[in-house]
């Protein structure tokens, strides 16, 4: 569904995204993460065709972008750096004007898309207030609303649950589920990894304009062959599992062992008492600082000094 090269963009001396190989495949739920200023933005911006790669490629639905912008962007939702909409008119009105840019339909065929799209996102019963009285998170639900106009094959989403509730993001993510379910692939940047774990099955990470990791869900939560045990018997699991114990904690030992199930039954075989046992996975934020720097909104005393 997208599929960079070396894709590279430069603002001046400032290269925002540096030789990046994205792999979007179809049906996928991609998470695209980072520190404030690692690139993403420009990315997504680039996929869209509103900034112009310094050099490398990109295809969009098999399509080389922008070149074939034209006949990629009707089949893309997209919500970037949030909602945009006139301030003056309802949300109702804005959706027209948005849906009256693409293919006809008749004014009834418009009028059932706009009321579908206020439905799935929650905004079914809005009256005809001015968007400017909106709260956040009805802007940010208009804004799905407007993405999902036209029941894109791909979805591109910047923080869609920026300013909802929890029950509103746990909306948006059983939305984007069923979505992907009926064949839309999305791509969506967050910063609420909690969200992101749950819902996306491969992500890729970026710092500094590169993407430095892109990886299944499932591979960054395999067992990481460690295990942690508690007992009442902690001196005496340690001295028997003799050097296999990495931490401990009181009665919390971490503990190297690939089969947990032998560990298990070789401690109760020794009489030794164990009152919790849990293999241990890495999280998704382990990952994701693992292989990220600060984000470009921290400035240190020591690189100002360095200036």
């Amino acid at each position: 569904m997208i599929v960079t090269r070396a894709l590279t963009k430069r603002f001046g001396r400032i290269t925002a995204v540096d030789g990046v190989d994205l792999n979007v495949r179809e049906g996928d739920r991609y998470g695209l993460l980072g520190p404030n200023g690692s690139g993403k933005t420009t990315l997504v911006r680039m996929l869209l065709a509103l900034v112009f790669a310094t050099s490398g490629e990109i295809e969009v639905l098999g399509r080389p972008m922008p070149r074939r912008a034209r006949e990629v962007l009707p089949q893309v939702g997209a919500l970037v750096e949030g909602p945009g909409a006139y301030g003056h008119l309802s949300g109702r009105a804005n959706l027209r004007l948005l849906d009256a840019a693409g293919p006809g339909g008749g004014r009834s065929g418009r009028r059932r898309r706009i009321d579908a799209a206020l439905e799935r996102v929650g905004l079914g019963g809005v009256d005809d207030r001015p968007v400017r009285t909106y709260s956040l998170g009805m802007r940010q639900r208009l804004g799905m609303a407007a993405a999902l106009l036209r029941e894109p094959r791909l979805l591109i989403l910047d923080e869609p649950t920026n300013g909802l509730d929890p029950r509103g993001i746990r909306e948006v993510r059983a939305l984007l589920e069923e979505l992907n379910a009926a064949g839309t692939t999305v791509l969506l940047c967050s910063h609420l990894l909690s969200e992101v774990e749950q819902f996306c099955t491969r992500v890729g990470v970026m710092d500094r304009g590169r993407l430095v990791l892109e990886e299944s869900m499932a591979a960054i939560r395999a067992p990481t062959g460690r295990v942690t045990v508690r007992t009442p018997d902690a001196d005496r699991v340690v001295a028997l599992l003799d050097g296999r114990v990495e931490e401990r904690d009181g009665d919390r030992l971490v503990v190297r062992a690939a089969d947990p199930a032998e560990l298990n039954a070789r401690l109760v075989g020794e009489g030794l008492r164990v009152s919790e046992m849990r293999v241990r996975h890495r999280s998704l934020e382990e990952v994701v600082l693992d292989v990220t720097g600060p984000g470009a909104d921290r400035v240190d005393r020591e690189g100002r000094d360095r200036r």
